[in-house]
């Protein structure tokens, strides 16, 4: 029983501390409420005061700056207008200035009408002196004006004449010392190292037969040996009253000698019909194809042009051995030409191997201009240029008859060589009608000119001699006379080398003895 006074006594102590930790514990929590409201409270109105003093701060700065920027604004407004007023003060004086030179060119301008009124005075003054002296000269010279003039231009034309032919015979002496012994030497040692043997080709080909019989076998049965012939070989095959003769004929020389082989070739075997003419035909144009490319190959070994060059361009160097240009050999004549242009390289540092292999080129044209259209210098350079020709070899082989613009110094040795080999005497023939119509046409452009009195074309009209009046042209005038003419033949004829023009002035004054 003792014991549960105890308990009782804990508990009931328990219930009572309980009670008063609570009543403790709430009492601290609202005095710690109460300060943490007084510490918001402080903290809200030192915010405020914060606040407050940063928008009077920022207040303050956009005053200042306002002030500043007023400043700035008022120091340049008085900085534009001293600068508007010097400007002004600057118009004002450039306007006094205008105005002074304004009334100053007034004063010009009266001046110069007072000059121009006294000028126009004294020009009618001196038109009427110089009438009266005209009038005066005709008086005291017994002549007109036109007449004056006429005399005083003539004696002008006279002196200018005769002022001319000494310049003309001046420059003409001039450049003969300088270019003549040059120019002999050059041509006349190249000439001398190099003499081709020329053969001389036509359109037509003569095969002799053993006798007349022949003739029969030759056209054959209806005409069908002759016809099988011309189909098989592109040729006409002339057969007249000539006798123990066949004539060939063509434009194209290689399809010409394949039919003369053909044609030697059934004669000599005596077998001929249409078959046998189309198998002699092939074996001959594989024998002449093969004959074109040796003289080809000997060509550039003539020519002293290396190797390198391309089949087909050997091939229709060879098939120039058959072509012919004015009786002279195309073949024979592109040797000489290369070999005449490669001493004259050499003679003057030009590259003797392009001189050379341009010039061994220059008239391949020719062995196809009867296939493509064009001239054979353009048709050769272009084909040239397809086989792999340099630049240099092409231009030259395309301007050697000045159809397009040379511009190298190999360009011209070829030209050269080429007019150097076709007026060598004797390389080439011309038809007796061409020949007699260019001996009148230079007797014709000598005639033509004032004082000449006859005119003769000698030398196979390499040269022409003219023969003048000695009272109309005298030593100084017959210089210009001779330049007058030359110059005149290079325009309007076209000839072979170079023509000489002789001007000759004599007097003969004779009396007879009675």
């Amino acid at each position: 029983m003792s014991v549960l006074p105890v308990v009782v006594g804990l508990v009931i102590g328990l219930i009572i501390g309980a009670t008063l930790g609570y009543f403790l514990y709430r009492a601290r929590s609202e005095a710690r409420q109460t300060q943490a409201r007084a510490d918001a409270r402080s903290i809200v109105e030192d915010a405020n005061r914060e606040a407050e003093n940063i928008k009077r701060e920022a207040s303050l700065a956009a005053k200042e700056a306002a002030l500043q920027v007023k400043d700035e604004a008022e120091s340049e407004l008085r900085s534009r207008r001293a600068e508007l007023s010097r400007l002004e003060e600057r118009l004002n004086n450039r306007d006094a200035a205008l105005d002074r030179r304004e009334s100053e060119l007034d004063g010009r301008r009266s001046r110069l009408s007072q000059r121009e009124e006294a000028l126009e005075r004294k020009e009618e003054e001196l038109k009427s002196r110089e009438a009266e002296h005209l009038r005066a000269l005709e008086e005291i010279s017994g002549l007109t004006r036109d007449e004056a003039e006429q005399r005083l231009f003539s004696g002008l034309e006279i002196e200018l004449e005769d002022r001319l032919g000494r310049m003309v015979r001046d420059r003409v002496m001039e450049a003969e010392e300088k270019a003549d012994a040059e120019a002999r030497r050059l041509i006349s040692t190249t000439m001398e190292r190099l003499a081709s043997d020329l053969t001389s080709e036509s359109t037509v080909k003569a095969i002799s037969l053993s006798s007349d019989d022949m003739k029969g076998r030759v056209i054959g049965r209806e005409g069908r040996n002759i016809r099988a012939f011309e189909a098989n070989t592109g040729v006409d095959v002339i057969i007249d009253d000539t006798p123990e003769t066949v004539v060939i004929s063509c434009f194209d020389p290689v399809r010409r000698e394949v039919a003369r082989v053909a044609m030697e070739r059934l004669v000599e075997d005596g077998r001929i019909h249409p078959g046998r003419i189309e198998q002699v035909v092939a074996k001959a144009r594989k024998d002449v194809e093969k004959e074109m490319k040796s003289a080809g190959r000997q060509a550039m070994y003539d020519a002293k042009v290396g190797s390198g060059m391309h089949g087909d361009l050997v091939r229709l160097l060879g098939a120039l051995k058959y072509r012919s240009s004015y009786g002279q050999n195309v073949l024979a004549h592109s040797v000489e030409v290369a070999n005449l242009c490669g001493m004259m390289a050499q003679e003057l540092g030009a590259n003797v191997k392009i001189a050379r292999r341009a010039a061994l080129l220059h008239d391949i044209g020719k062995a196809m201009d009867h296939e493509v259209e064009g001239t054979h210098a353009l048709i050769g350079g272009r084909f040239a240029k397809k086989c792999g020709e340099s630049d240099a070899v092409v231009r030259a082989i395309s301007a050697h008859h000045h159809e397009i613009e040379m511009e190298t110094v190999e360009d011209v040795l070829v030209a050269t060589a080429d007019a150097v080999s076709a007026a060598r005497p004797g390389a080439r023939r011309e038809s007796t009608e061409t020949y007699l119509e260019r001996l009148r046409n230079l007797e014709d452009i000598a005639l033509s000119h004032r004082g000449v009195d006859k005119a003769y074309a000698i030398q196979a009209g390499r040269e022409i001699r003219v023969m003048v009046q000695p009272s109309e042209v005298d030593d100084r005038i017959a210089a210009k006379l001779a330049f007058d003419i030359s110059k005149q033949i290079e325009s309007e004829l076209d000839y072979p080398g170079q023509i000489k023009v002789t001007v000759i002035r004599e007097s003969r004054v004779s009396e007879v003895a009675r």
